[in-house]
């Protein structure tokens, strides 16, 4: 530490960790302030300003919890949270726009203003963020020739269109137009991709031109910030917490000076189907927070709180063949310092213990909240339900399966549907799976196929004559980070054969399952082994956080109350589902579970807390 540092540590933090967000009266228009780049430090109306940050996504947490996350922020010290912008939940079809519910950014950001704290917005068109296709939405790859992340026109010009939308949300609420909104970053590790300066230039200048006129800057992992920096933009670093590391890498690439941002400190890391849930103590991590803080640098820990990815809108880790696909699981609790539920950890209150050692004297920490209540409710039974496939959409034909791109489906299900000459047993061989298959013959479940596994073929046994082959594919997410964000597509990607032949006229039934599967009081239970929607309605006197205990299914998707909780697998390691109290209602609620590998299963209970690192990998196999 130099003793420059020593005096705006004690006679500058009161501006700085007090976050300096007191809202004016109701009828006055909000002050505008300045914020900019100094030799050393970040200024804030000339101020030298130190930002202790934290990563919380509004998509990953129910609207109506957004408020209490915030509070949880400035219990722990923190002065301003970060947040990615999703492209694909704000346009999930070309030219339809959402910033309804839980997809409206500007009221997230305007409750951190409410709630005393500034925003580093992230609206690069890539988040990565162990989200669906790092954030693109699924159509651009219907567009002959577009490429991502590169100067293609097709691409800069759908990229503008979502950007000039995202700007009219956010642009006034930077912080030079009375928002708190400090900064917002052009791309996002894009060294880890590439190094065309130029694609960098053009993200500035549309960022500038739809209205982002406040300070820039882009943000990269250590070994790849030469690559990934724009000169005239800070160049944030990510994964580390030495300063003189941080220090060196900045001014190498920011000639010669600072300010200083960690824009990615990992607390801990994310998790995947099939693989231990990932924990780091707070004592690996509380040394290079204080080292950071005492040297007077910003810092955003990602994550503050990771919350849940709901839906189907988990990503995907792909290297190439070599390597296993890994899809994410939908618990994004990243052992961050607030959990799944927003309640503090011990690592919250290691981290807060650090911060509070730079707090101005006479300003203590805000009490932290205490933990919110949860229960395990009673058991539930669902005897309400359905096979799957007893009630198809119309069909789309075709002479070799086509691809959820192809059919304009996102996310979900597609089942494909042949009628194959039957008699004896054949290889059956699916070219690029992507990602999970349920084979069915006549209607029976025969197996299943797992991309993770490297599957793509088994013996099937046929019945003489006509035979109905059908193969339900679920897309299990689309990859997030890397050169295999260009070769992207669902479903069955190539073509089927059986014992060498291919397999031609498809039918394909697609199940996006936008909303929980219906049922009507005549639908009953079928005996056989086809995957199955089963339903229940159950009773509150009081709603309270509470999680689902799925360890007794196989896998699966279940919906309360018309929300997406995310998916359920047996192979872990995530085996419960968070339910918040805010979807829960006083009275009467709905369940609905589809179920692809143990129709039978009937019973539903209830813990109250989470299991996120119980493995089970024989599970996979035992249902087939």
């Amino acid at each position: 530490m130099s003793a420059a540092y020593i005096p705006f540590r004690r006679h500058l933090l009161p501006l700085l960790l007090a976050g300096g967000l007191a809202l004016p009266a109701a009828q006055a228009a909000p002050p505008t302030h300045t914020f900019a780049l100094g030799t050393e430090q970040f200024l804030l109306d000339g101020q030298p300003f130190q930002m202790i940050s934290g990563e919380l996504h509004y998509p990953r947490i129910p609207r109506e919890a957004w408020r209490q996350r915030l509070k949880m922020a400035k219990a722990m010290g923190l002065n301003t949270v970060g947040t990615y912008v999703f492209w694909n939940a704000h346009e999930p079809q070309p030219g339809q726009y959402d910033f309804s519910g839980n997809n409206d950014v500007a009221a997230f950001v305007k409750m951190a203003q409410e709630e005393g704290l500034w925003v580093v917005l992230r609206p690069s068109p890539y988040v990565c963020a162990e989200w669906e296709f790092g954030g693109y939405p699924y159509w651009l790859q219907n567009v002959p020739g577009l490429k991502v992340r590169s100067q293609e026109p097709q691409y800069v010009a759908a990229y503008r269109r979502y950007l000039q939308a995202v700007a009219k949300q956010l642009a006034p609420l930077q912080v030079n137009h009375g928002g708190p909104i400090l900064m917002v970053q052009v791309e996002n590790e894009y060294g880890s991709y590439g190094a065309d300066k130029a694609y960098l230039a053009s993200n500035k200048k549309m960022f500038e031109d739809v209205g982002f006129d406040g300070l820039l800057y882009t943000c990269d992992p250590v070994r790849d910030v030469a690559a990934g920096h724009l000169d005239g933009l800070l160049p944030a670093v990510n994964g580390t917490d030495k300063p003189s590391q941080i220090r060196k890498l900045v001014q190498a690439n920011h000639g010669g000076k600072g300010p200083y941002y960690v824009a990615e400190w990992y607390p801990a890391w994310f998790d995947w189907w099939g693989t231990k849930h990932h924990t780091v103590p707070a004592r690996n991590y509380t040394p290079g927070l204080d080292s950071v803080l005492r040297a007077g640098m910003s810092i955003n820990m990602y994550m503050f709180h990771g919350g849940t990815t709901r839906g189907f809108m988990n990503g995907a880790n792909y290297k190439g063949d070599s390597s296993h696909y890994e899809p994410q699981i939908s618990s994004y609790d990243y052992d961050a310092p607030l959990d799944e539920a927003g309640n503090a950890t011990p690592k919250f209150r290691a981290f807060r213990e650090v911060i509070a050692k730079y707090r101005p004297a006479g300003q203590p920490l805000p009490a932290v909240p205490a933990a919110k209540p949860s229960a395990a409710l009673p058991t539930l039974t669902l005897n309400a339900s359905a096979g799957l496939l007893d009630r198809l959409p119309a069909p789309v034909a075709s002479a070799t399966p086509l691809t959820f791109e192809a059919l304009k489906q996102a996310y979900g299900f597609v089942l494909y549907r042949a009628t194959v000459p039957g008699g004896g047993t054949k290889k059956l061989k699916i070219t690029d799976l992507r990602d999970y298959a349920v084979v069915l013959v006549n209607g029976k479940r025969v197996g299943t196929l797992d991309r993770r596994l490297r599957q793509d073929a088994m013996d099937v046994a046929l019945p003489a004559g006509q035979v109905q082959l059908d193969i339900l594919v679920e897309n299990l997410g689309r990859v997030n980070f890397g050169e295999y964000l260009l070769q992207n597509t669902k479903g069955i990607t190539k073509s089927v054969s059986l014992n060498g032949q291919e397999v031609k006229s498809w039918k394909q039934y697609g199940l996006p399952m936008e909303q929980a599967p219906q049922l009507v009081k005549a639908d009953r239970a079928n005996a056989d082994s086809t995957p199955a929607v089963r339903y229940s309605t159950f009773t509150l006197a009081q709603p309270v956080d509470t999680y689902l205990d799925m360890r007794q299914w196989g896998k699966g998707v279940v919906w309360l109350n018309g929300h997406n909780l995310g998916r359920y697998w047996a192979i872990g390691p995530q085996q419960t589902l968070y339910v918040p109290a805010e979807w829960l209602k006083k009275g009467s609620n709905n369940i609905t579970v589809l179920e692809l590998l143990k129709p039978e299963q009937t019973k539903l209970p209830f813990l109250d807390h989470a299991i996120l690192n119980d493995l089970q990998p024989g599970a996979a196999a035992a249902n087939d």
